[in-house]
């Protein structure tokens, strides 16, 4: 059984512009750091993994690796976001917080379920903070939003597309 997130790790481009980033402004602590300077592999390498702390004990953590490539790019909220859960008054705080510092900073949406704010973090992930809102837990329960049907629906609807073409 999987019990929960331990961790999701991310390349990053500069270690201490993403811990200002997630420590000073998202106020993660940064848990745990260091180098790494042979992969599993025997491969010699410099790199930095960093570890920043969630509320429930799961983590954030990122690698530099200047000799290892990697395409950093802005990514597209459909591509790739993170979402971390806050409360209403932290959601609040956090968009003031954001636009103080001249950061781009979007929403807040409503979702309907959640609401959210979006930031774009040092490497071009976008981070977004979510808070619930009534009627979360029903809205995220299979039993009650037929997750499955609409699935099965979605794959059927693409396949019919896919054999008119």
């Amino acid at each position: 059984m999987i019990r929960k997130l331990h961790h999701n790790a991310y390349r990053c481009r500069d270690s201490e512009a993403t811990r200002k980033f997630y420590e000073d402004f998202l106020e993660m602590r940064l848990a745990e750091a260091f180098e790494i300077k042979e992969t599993k592999s025997g491969r010699k390498t410099s790199t930095l993994h960093s570890f920043y702390e969630l509320d429930d004990g799961s983590y954030l953590a990122f690698f530099e690796a200047p000799d290892m490539p990697f395409e950093f790019k802005d990514q597209h909220d459909f591509d790739l976001h993170i979402a971390l859960e806050v409360d209403m008054a932290t959601l609040h705080r956090m968009f003031e917080k954001g636009k103080a510092a001249g950061m781009q900073t979007r929403g807040i949406s409503d979702h309907g379920f959640i609401d959210s704010i979006y930031f774009r973090d040092p490497n071009g992930y976008v981070i977004e903070l979510t808070a619930k809102k009534p009627g979360h837990d029903a809205a995220m329960d299979p039993a009650q939003n037929g997750a499955r049907a609409k699935l099965e629906r979605w794959q059927a609807a693409k396949a019919a597309a896919s054999a008119a073409h």
